[in-house]
C-alpha cells in the first residue's frame, strides 16, 4: 500500500509538473499575427434590420469584425490577408438553429445507445456538413454532445459551435425515456444503457435532479434542458401527461440559476408550460397545444418560447399505427395556430429545426428556415435565425462557451459570416440551397468555403 501511494504522488507530481512546463511555454511563446479578410462592395444583413446596407466594406481581424464602412478600408497587404470582392453580394450572419440534437440525427434510436465511439463519427460528420450548410451556431437540447464540442473547438473536426445541455432530464416513462418494460423495476444505483451512453437520464425527485443538472452542468452544459411534459418519439410518453413535479422543475433551476444559466422545457401541453413557468423556466421548447391564456402569460413574464416549423416529412415518416405518428398527427395541426399566438402575442420566439434520425432532413435544414414565410416575412426569418437567436444563447451567462456578440454584423462582433449570392431578403429559398449560393462560409474569422478563390 506504501508503495502504491509512493507511485500515485510520484505520478501526480511528474503531471503537475509537465503542465506547469506547458503553461509556461505556452506564456512565452509569441502569439501567431491575426489573419485579415476584407470583404469589399458587399451589401450587408445585419441579422436585425428588414433591408440590406448600401455598398459597404467589411474587415475582420482574427476572429472579430473590427471595422464597417462606405468608405474604403486600407489594409496591409500581408500575406495572411485576404481581399474579396463581393461584387455587390450579399454579406450575413451565420445561421444559428436553437433547437438541434448534434448526436442524433444519423442513428436511430436504437442506435443512439449503442456504440458511442461510432456514433460520435457520424455525429463529427454531420458537423462539418452542419457548418457547409451556413449554420455556424448550434444549441443542442439533448445529447452526449460535449467530446464533439471539444472536437470541433479545438480543430479537430469542422463543424458550428455548440451550446451543449448535455443528457435530456426527464422522468419515468417520461419524453426522453427509451427503455423497455423489461428494464422495470428502475434499480437504484443502476444506470440504464440511455443514461450511461449520455442521451438522457431518469430523474424522479428534486435531489436526483440536482444531481443530474450539476452533472451536466460540470460537464459543460450552457443550459439544462428538461422534459416537462409527453413528446411524439417517445413511446411511453402520452402527450396530455405533465410528467415533473413542480419541486422537480425548481430544482432544475436552481441548480442552473446557481450556475448562472437557464433552463429551457419540452412541454406541448397548457399545464406543462404553466407548471415550467411557475418554476422559474425561461424558455418553452415546442409548446404546440398551448391555449391563448399560456401564450399571453408567456409574453407577460418575457418567457422565451423555442418554436420549429416541423416539415409535414417528420410525420409522415412515422409508420402508419404507431403510437409516435398518432401522436404526430394530433400534434402538427399546433405548429400553425402557434405560430399565430406567437405573433399576437409578441411573445419573443427563436428558431430551430429539432431533426431527428434522418439525415436526408438534415440536409433540409436551410429549407425548413426558410419555411418560416408561412408566417413572417424573409427579413423576419432571417432575423429571427441570427440575431434573434443569438440573444437566447447569450442566457446562458457566464456559462456562454462562446463569449462576444453573435448572430449580428456589427464592429465587435465576431466574425461568423456568409457571402450570399443574392439577396435572401427578396428570395429567402436562396438558403435552402447552400451549396449553390453560400460562396464563403466563415466561422471565428476563419473561411471555411471559398468559391471565389482563384
Amino acid at each position: 500500500m506504501v508503495q502504491l501511494r509512493e507511485v500515485f504522488a510520484h505520478a501526480v507530481a511528474w503531471t503537475l509538473s509537465i503542465g506547469l512546463c506547458q503553461a509556461s511555454l505556452a506564456q512565452q511563446a509569441p502569439s501567431d499575427p491575426a489573419s485579415t479578410t476584407l470583404f469589399q462592395n458587399v451589401r450587408v444583413f445585419d441579422g436585425k434590420g428588414a433591408t440590406l446596407s448600401a455598398a459597404t466594406n467589411v474587415l475582420v481581424r482574427g476572429d472579430k469584425i473590427e471595422k464597417i464602412s462606405a468608405q474604403p478600408i486600407a489594409v496591409d497587404r500581408r500575406a495572411d490577408t485576404r481581399i474579396i470582392d463581393g461584387g455587390g453580394r450579399t454579406l450575413m450572419p451565420g445561421l444559428i438553429d436553437v433547437h438541434w440534437h448534434a448526436m442524433l440525427i444519423r442513428t436511430t434510436p436504437a442506435e443512439m445507445m449503442g456504440d458511442v465511439g461510432y456514433n460520435n463519427l457520424l455525429a463529427g460528420e454531420e458537423a462539418t456538413d452542419t457548418l457547409m450548410r451556413g449554420f455556424t451556431t448550434v444549441r443542442d437540447v439533448g445529447g452526449p454532445v460535449f467530446g464533439l464540442k471539444r472536437a470541433i473547438d479545438e480543430g479537430v473536426v469542422r463543424g458550428p459551435r455548440i451550446y451543449p445541455s448535455g443528457a435530456m432530464l426527464t422522468v419515468t416513462s417520461g419524453h426522453g425515456d427509451f427503455r423497455t418494460p423489461a428494464d422495470l423495476p428502475r434499480a437504484f444505483g443502476t444506470l440504464s444503457r440511455q443514461e450511461q451512453a449520455g442521451g438522457s437520464m431518469v430523474v424522479d425527485s428534486p435531489d436526483e435532479m440536482r444531481v443530474r443538472a450539476r452533472e451536466q452542468l460540470m460537464q459543460g452544459a450552457s443550459q439544462i434542458k428538461v422534459t416537462a411534459g409527453g413528446g411524439v418519439s417517445s413511446p411511453h410518453s402520452p402527450l396530455d401527461v405533465t410528467t415533473f413535479t413542480e419541486a422537480e422543475l425548481r430544482a432544475a433551476v436552481e441548480a442552473a440559476e446557481n450556475w448562472g444559466t437557464y433552463v429551457a422545457a419540452h412541454a406541448f401541453i397548457t399545464e406543462a408550460i404553466q407548471r415550467s413557468i411557475a418554476a422559474g423556466v425561461k424558455c418553452i421548447e415546442h409548446g404546440f397545444m398551448m391555449d391563448e391564456a399560456t401564450a399571453k402569460l408567456m409574453a407577460d413574464k418575457g418567457i422565451w418560447l423555442s418554436l420549429q416549423p416541423l416539415p409535414e416529412e417528420m410525420r409522415t415518416g412515422l409508420a402508419e399505427g404507431t403510437v409516435q405518428r398518432a401522436k404526430a398527427d394530433e400534434v402538427w395541426p399546433g405548429i400553425d395556430r402557434t405560430y399565430q399566438l406567437a405573433k399576437k402575442y409578441k411573445i419573443k420566439t427563436a428558431w430551430g429545426t429539432d431533426v431527428l434520425f434522418s439525415r436526408a432532413l438534415a440536409q433540409r435544414q436551410g429549407a425548413i428556415l426558410a419555411s418560416l414565410v408561412r408566417w413572417y416575412t424573409p427579413a423576419e426569418a432571417l432575423a429571427m435565425a441570427t440575431g434573434t437567436n443569438a440573444e437566447l444563447l447569450a442566457l446562458s451567462g457566464k456559462r456562454n462557451p462562446y463569449p462576444g456578440k453573435l448572430g449580428v454584423v456589427e464592429e465587435g462582433a465576431l466574425a461568423d459570416l456568409l457571402l450570399v449570392d443574392g439577396n435572401p431578403l427578396e428570395n429567402i429559398a436562396l438558403v435552402a440551397d447552400p451549396t449553390k449560393n453560400f460562396l464563403i462560409i466563415m466561422k471565428d474569422g476563419r473561411i471555411y468555403k471559398d468559391t471565389l478563390a482563384k
